[in-house]
């Protein structure tokens, strides 16, 4: 596995930050506290989400912000993926947002952190504990093996080589044997509680039971059949003598129904004879109400505009009535909407002249700012003209002070001959310097001289100065001294002159400056005042054009005006033709108003008409049912006569004596066909027990063989379950050992490399994990009692070797992580950071594809195939990530910086 690409968005001290990786040493570079370590906690965070983090979700977003997100490419055996993160912090919780995918085409999507964590814990064979057990070695944390005690390092190399599963399986395993245990002890003594159970009822003789049952069964049966054949009779008697009872009853019935039948068709005829005087009544009062409607009538026929009061008068009238008034409402709406729009037209125009007027009054102040600016434009041109004057003199006063002053130059060669000067003089400063110098050293060997002369000894080579050559040599020491000091004094001189002519020409210079900016300046105050007098003559003519244009306006909205006035008057004639029509409109209602009331009370006589003719047409009615009841009331009265002589009271006694001595007797056998079905159903139930006890003997019987071959079964399984738990144990053990050997393999193939040279001769590991490291003289030393940059080393040297194991697979090479290591310089000087350096280079030998290193230290980079160097910006706070090529840097610029 390797990482491909990583991309932040306020994650921690990062704003943006996009960084590309490749396979080889990759070198993440910076101050302390620049931001390096959140680069590498990022691609943990994306691969495990919060189970990566020491704190809370909340933490890596920036300070400020309320959203980061994380994006991680990988590559994993040869499959290349895509995992983003994005947190949000709202209502004082965090949304977590998580999606992974294959991004070369395959068909592999996740959503969910809990279901992108759980892939790429499958994937990689890992969690988060144990990829920081494996490849990432995070900062401060480079002592965590050694400082665990034997059981919990023997734990974490077993889960990363895949060992943890053994013992979980052997567990499950030992998990079965119990349960099997506890199955098998259940079956076997319910299979002792069936062995007494089948004895206990075989000892009842249930059979013979069941034989004296079915007997005395039969027995009650019969006595049964008896009674019940003796009931048959008794009801037969009964339902005889009730049959007469009810043909007597059913006469009588029907001679009390004949009876109220009479009675009924006699109260119907009277209420005929009543209907029909209330109709009578009905006739007469409808034909008053006609006399007073006619009269009604003869009073509305004037207001309704009718001659007489007709249907076809009315018709007419109504549509005479329709035609007028649809004209005027024609017409009425016409002036409607001239009114309407006469009155819109003369608002409009009001308003239409409102505007001009305003918008006169607008141009007219417009006109006024226009004259102002001109105005304006003009005092800043002649303030430029007077600036342009100020300046001529004062331009005028310089060149006066060229033409006075006493020198050679003029206001062009300035420059070149201050230049010269200032060149002369350091030259005679340099003649000055060394001048002195000379001048200390000469007059030093006088001094020397005359010291030894006092003492009585040769000033050039310290024998005595008698009849000595050598004594006149400090003669011509003490002329060079005079010399020497008259030549300085000469060049101080000159410099003094040099110091006043560059003083005096460094004036002349200043205003030669002055001289060139008082031109351009005239130059572009002359520009600025030819704009301004132009500017101001566009001005008043524009304002001269605005006032021409407010008049223009003015006399728009007075005529304006007087259009509205007129539009208004012509809507009140409009106005008043409307009030005028809808009162025509009203006087048509009324005519209306007026015929509907005719045809009302015309349609009122009709109704009065029907109604008497109707109440005529039911009285006649009335009388031909009245003749009808009449004749079958005569018919009614002969029925009754005939069932009254019909009825036989002596045969009816008769009947109820037999009915009542029949079912005094049912009463009786029920009573004993009650018992003996008591005691049929005590007897069936004791057979259906008997029978139940001898299904249950069979049933037991058969779930004893089951059962017995259960046991026979679970025995077989316990003995399978207790294999499979010391297998899984042996081969935990043995594949234990196997790592163990590989492991201090690689251990001491990288401890090796580090301590080849130095005063340890080579590590133990035992099977407990247990760590041991031998001098050159075989003495055993505790790790811990290493130094503590000695201790780092071995740390890393440990881990590495882990990865070496996990990578090469014991039974192949397998895909895993990137090596990363954090800080891992923090407790090394600078030798054993050079060791560190030859184990980084060792780890690419033996074919790790990726190796990412987080530190400050200068020397770890000339191991990196790629340097990223990180910077954080000290007012923003903010990181910043820069890719390098390691090979082209300059080590001693990068410790400058």
């Amino acid at each position: 596995m390797k990482f491909d690409r990583v991309r932040l968005a306020n994650f921690k001290p990062y704003g943006d930050a996009d960084l590309r990786l490749t396979e080889g040493v990759t070198v993440i570079h910076g101050l302390n506290g620049s931001g390096k370590s959140s680069l590498l906690e990022a691609c943990f965070f994306a691969l495990y989400g919060s189970k990566a983090l020491d704190g809370t979700l909340e933490d890596v977003i920036t300070n400020g912000e309320e959203e980061t997100e994380v994006e991680l490419w990988f590559t994993h055996d040869g499959v290349s993926y895509r995992v983003e993160r994005r947190l949000k912090s709202y209502d004082g919780r965090i949304d977590h947002r998580c999606t992974l995918e294959a991004t070369d085409g395959s068909d592999v999507t996740r959503d969910g952190a809990r279901a992108v964590r759980e892939f790429v814990t499958e994937l990689l064979r890992m969690d988060a504990e144990a990829f920081v057990n494996c490849a990432y070695v995070r900062q401060g944390e480079v002592n965590k093996l050694i400082n665990a005690t034997p059981r919990e390092r023997q734990d974490t190399i077993d889960d990363l080589l895949q060992l943890g599963k053994l013992e979980e399986y052997r567990e499950r395993a030992g998990d079965a044997r119990l349960g099997v245990e506890d199955v098998l002890e259940n079956r076997r003594g319910r299979l002792d509680q069936l062995d007494e159970q089948i004895a206990a009822k075989e000892d009842r003789d249930l059979h013979g039971r069941l034989n004296e049952l079915e007997s005395e069964l039969g027995e009650v049966t019969d006595e049964i059949g008896r009674y019940e054949t003796q009931r048959e009779q008794a009801k037969e008697t009964r339902d005889a003598a009730a049959e007469t009872l009810e043909t007597h009853a059913e006469k009588r019935e029907k001679l009390e129904s004949v009876e109220s039948e009479v009675e009924e068709i006699e109260a119907a005829i009277r209420e005929a004879e009543r209907e029909r005087d209330d109709h009578r009544d009905a006739i007469r009062e409808a034909r008053e109400r006609i006399e007073e409607i006619e009269a009604a009538i003869d009073d509305r026929l004037d207001d309704a505009g009718l001659d007489a009061a007709s249907e076809a008068a009315i018709a007419e009238r109504r549509a005479e009535l329709d035609d007028r008034e649809a004209a005027v409402r024609d017409e009425l709406d016409d002036e409607r909407v001239t009114a309407e729009g006469l009155r819109n037209q003369a608002t409009n125009l009001a308003g239409k002249a409102d505007d001009r007027a305003e918008r006169a009054a607008e141009v007219e102040a417009e006109a006024d700012d226009l004259a102002d600016e001109a105005e304006a434009a003009a005092e800043a041109a002649d303030e430029r003209e007077s600036s342009i004057e100020e300046l001529r003199e004062e331009a005028e006063e310089i060149r006066e002070r060229f033409a006075a002053a006493d020198a050679d130059v003029d206001r062009d060669g300035v420059a070149d001959e201050l230049d010269r000067l200032r060149e002369r003089r350091g030259e005679v400063r340099e003649r000055i310097a060394e001048l002195s110098a000379e001048l200390k050293n000469a007059r030093g060997r006088v001094e020397e001289a005359e010291e030894l002369l006092a003492a009585g000894k040769c000033p050039e080579c310290g024998q005595p100065v008698e009849d000595s050559p050598h004594a006149s040599g400090i003669e011509a020491d003490r002329e060079r001294v005079e010399a020497l000091e008259a030549e300085l004094e000469d060049a101080r001189e000159r410099e003094g002159d040099l110091d006043d002519r560059i003083a005096e020409l460094d004036g002349l210079a200043s205003a030669a400056d002055r001289l060139d900016e008082i031109d351009d300046r005239v130059e572009t105050l002359e520009e600025r005042v030819e704009e301004k007098r132009d500017e101001a003559e566009r001005k008043r003519e524009a304002a001269e054009a605005k006032r021409e244009r407010a008049a223009e306006l003015r006399e728009e909205a007075e005529e304006t005006r007087e259009v509205a006035e007129q539009k208004r008057e012509e809507a009140a004639a409009a106005a008043a033709r409307v009030e005028e029509l809808e009162a025509s409109l009203s006087e048509i209602g009324d005519a209306r108003e007026a015929v509907t009331a005719v045809e009302e009370r015309l349609s009122a006589v009709a109704d009065a008409e029907d109604e008497i003719e109707r109440r005529r047409e039911k009285r006649e009615n009335l009388e031909e049912v009245n003749d009808e009841r009449r004749d079958r009331l005569a018919d009614k009265r002969e029925r009754r006569d005939e069932l009254a002589d019909a009825v036989d009271e002596a045969a009816v006694e008769t009947a109820r004596e037999r009915k009542e001595e029949a079912e005094q007797y049912l009463e009786q056998v029920a009573e004993e066909l009650d018992r003996l079905d008591e005691r049929r159903e005590e007897i069936q139930n004791a057979i259906g027990g008997v029978k139940g006890d001898i299904r249950e003997l069979e049933e037991l019987r058969e779930e004893r063989e089951a059962l017995g071959d259960r046991v026979a079964a679970l025995e077989g399984l316990h003995e399978e379950t207790s294999e499979l738990e010391s297998m899984y144990g042996d081969l935990r053990a043995e594949l234990r050992q196997r790592n163990v050997a590989e492991l201090e393999r690689t251990l001491n193939e990288t401890f090796e490399l580090v301590y080849g040279n130095d005063a340890y001769s080579h590590i133990e590991l035992d099977g407990e994990y247990v760590l041991t490291v031998y001098q050159k003289d075989g003495e055993p030393l505790d790790p811990e009692q290493l130094s503590g940059g000695e201790r780092a080393l071995f740390n890393l040297s440990l881990r590495c070797a882990i990865y070496r194991l996990l990578s090469e697979g014991i039974e192949g090479a397998a895909p895993t992580p990137p090596l990363i290591l954090d800080e891992p310089t923090v407790f090394l000087d600078s030798g054993h950071v050079s060791r560190l350096v030859r184990l980084v280079e060792e780890m690419r030998g033996f074919g790790v594809a990726q190796i990412v290193i987080v530190s400050h230290d200068d020397e770890l980079v000339g191991a990196a195939d790629e340097l990223v160097t990180v910077e954080k910006d000290p007012r923003s706070n903010r990181s910043t990530v820069r890719r390098e090529d390691a090979a082209e840097l300059d080590i001693a610029s990068l410790a400058d910086d």
